[in-house]
């Protein structure tokens, strides 16, 4: 970047309604978080000023650089790299200006302050919408114990990145002000129908179970979710589930608990269940695609034991190939499995603008 005479901020600009974005309510001493075209943002005067860093803005060049003691950081508008001490760093979202503001990326401070600067600033998370109607989430974390999972060439083992990435998604969701049920804590192994009893038995929205791939063919890669496949019958699911279980739905009162009654409902539920697992998939695709460094698959249909008995919406997340070389080193690092987790949580964000929810209760 070319030096040209820089206009020191030296006030700090108070944006509130103002900005084009949804902003958080900010409490003392946090710095507000802002949406900006489906991303998380903060602004970098308010970072700024909290981490007492100076800057200095070029309105020509729509540059700023960040200074303390020796180390400097260049950011420019609408680039994903910036520079720090001359060497290129890419963050997952574009530097934006928004009403005369430099915005970056909400995961800044952690990326790129925090190891350059040193120190950390409390950075409340992202809300989820104030129209979102998503209350509990069972987060799965795949395999454990005795089963491994797929294990990488390296030695990765996927029972451990399931765990990690889960316990992430758990702590980012709690954040929010969602209730979180995990199907387990620690390196044990549960069964694939007890998994499915807790999350029926929960009363949750949602469910996610958390996996990584693998394949014969290693050059093979990607992300890809996966929901409940047509195959499995809604129609027998709802003979069965009938047949063994009193059906419970909140906010709800029947005249009748008759077994063809209960089918009808049931065979509703199911293939609710189905269309909404499509939505929430696409919408956690979506957020892999703007966030992730990964090829997206996209959304496929398998017929999933951990999948085919949950009564709602119900997704199993591939986070990507542990047969692949390339993308073991990926989900080696916590800073990766930090960004999966967040794309996954945006993806619940994203579907919770829309979403309608039935509540079954399994007794």
């Amino acid at each position: 970047m070319k030096q040209k005479s820089y206009v020191l901020f030296t006030s700090y600009l108070l944006l509130g309604t103002f900005l084009s974005g949804c902003a958080t309510v900010p409490r003392a001493g946090s710095i507000s978080t802002y949406s900006i075209r489906g991303a998380s943002y903060v602004a970098l005067t308010s970072l700024c000023k909290v981490r007492n860093i100076e800057w200095q803005y070029d309105s020509f060049a729509r540059s700023a650089v960040l200074t303390r003691g020796a180390r400097q950081v260049h950011v420019r508008v609408g680039d994903t790299m910036v520079l720090v001490d001359g060497n290129p760093e890419y963050l997952t979202h574009p530097v934006v200006m928004n009403l005369g503001t430099i915005m970056v990326p909400y995961r800044f401070s952690e990326q790129i302050i925090d190891k350059v600067f040193g120190g950390k600033a409390h950075m409340p998370l992202p809300q989820m919408p104030l129209a979102a109607k998503i209350k509990k989430v069972v987060v799965d974390a795949g395999h454990g114990g005795k089963d491994p999972g797929a294990i990488g060439k390296g030695g990765l083992r996927e029972k451990d990145v399931n765990l990690d990435v889960a316990k992430r998604l758990a702590t980012l969701l709690r954040a929010r002000g969602i209730e979180v049920v995990m199907t387990r804590n620690s390196d044990v192994f549960v069964p694939l129908s007890r998994r499915v009893d807790i999350a029926n038995s929960s009363g949750a929205d949602i469910y996610v179970s958390v996996h990584a791939n693998a394949n014969r063919v290693r050059s093979l890669n990607g992300f890809e979710v996966y929901y409940i496949s047509p195959k499995a019958s809604d129609a027998k699911r709802a003979v069965d589930s009938a047949k063994s279980e009193t059906l419970s739905i909140e906010n709800a009162r029947f005249g009748s608990q008759s077994l063809t009654l209960k089918t009808i409902l049931w065979d509703m539920i199911y293939a609710y269940s189905r269309a909404e697992s499509i939505e929430l998939s696409n919408a956690i695709c979506k957020g892999a695609n703007s966030s992730l460094d990964v090829r997206v698959i996209g959304v496929k249909n398998a017929n999933f034991q951990v999948l085919r008995g949950a009564h709602m919406p119900a997704v199993l997340v591939e986070m990507g190939f542990l047969s692949n070389s390339a993308e073991e080193r990926k989900l080696k690092n916590s800073f990766y499995r930090q960004k999966v987790a967040e794309c996954i949580s945006d993806g619940l964000r994203e579907y919770a603008r829309k979403g309608t929810f039935i509540r079954t209760v399994k007794r």
